[in-house]
């Protein structure tokens, strides 16, 4: 773009207009409509033609009233489907096998590894109670049976909570899902 001097410009990023003033190299002075001298480079300028140029060349294949209409138009939202399956999955999921809940289990007798793994479940269904969470899964592994039971007698405590095989797609036979009633 070929810049002179007496140029009507405005500048691209910012709400200024104004006349070229001076022109050094890249550089282009101009003084604004309020009297000030201010300095752009050329690629930061837009050469204006008449009154509505900037207009006119944003706006060449539409009108401007076109453009507006069309954003003042109400359009329907499309709201995101979820997937009965999706909706009804549990929000919150505690894996209790041993080696998820501690780096070194080599030291631990059985009683200290399921004394573990029922602390983490306590801490967990307690936390879910404070929080709101509906449902939660345990994830326990099949085993002997030890954990499952030692869960189920847990779970029986609570008078709000429900227990129940999780899906068996997802979990197979090593998971109980927990559904807690909320007031």
């Amino acid at each position: 773009m070929s810049l002179k001097v007496g140029d009507k410009v405005t500048v691209l990023d910012e709400a200024i207009s104004g006349t070229v003033s001076k022109i050094e190299g890249k550089t282009v002075f101009i003084e604004t409509n309020d009297g000030f001298l201010l300095d752009f480079q050329e690629n930061e300028l837009l050469k204006m033609d008449g009154k509505d140029s900037l207009r006119s060349r944003i706006f060449s294949d539409h009108s401007f009233s076109d453009v507006l209409s069309e954003k003042e138009q109400n359009t329907k939202r499309k709201s995101v489907k979820v997937k009965p399956k999706e909706r009804n999955q549990p929000a919150m999921e505690v894996d209790l096998h041993i080696h998820k809940l501690t780096e070194n289990q080599r030291n631990l007798s059985n009683y200290d590894m399921l004394t573990l793994q029922l602390d983490t479940a306590k801490r967990q269904l307690e936390f879910a109670i404070s929080k709101r969470i509906q449902k939660i899964v345990f994830i326990h592994g099949v085993g002997e049976g030890v954990l499952k039971m030692e869960l189920e007698t847990l779970f029986g405590r609570y008078e709000n909570v429900k227990h129940y095989d999780a899906d068996f797609k997802k979990y197979g036979i090593g998971a109980t899902e927990v559904y807690i009633f909320q007031n």
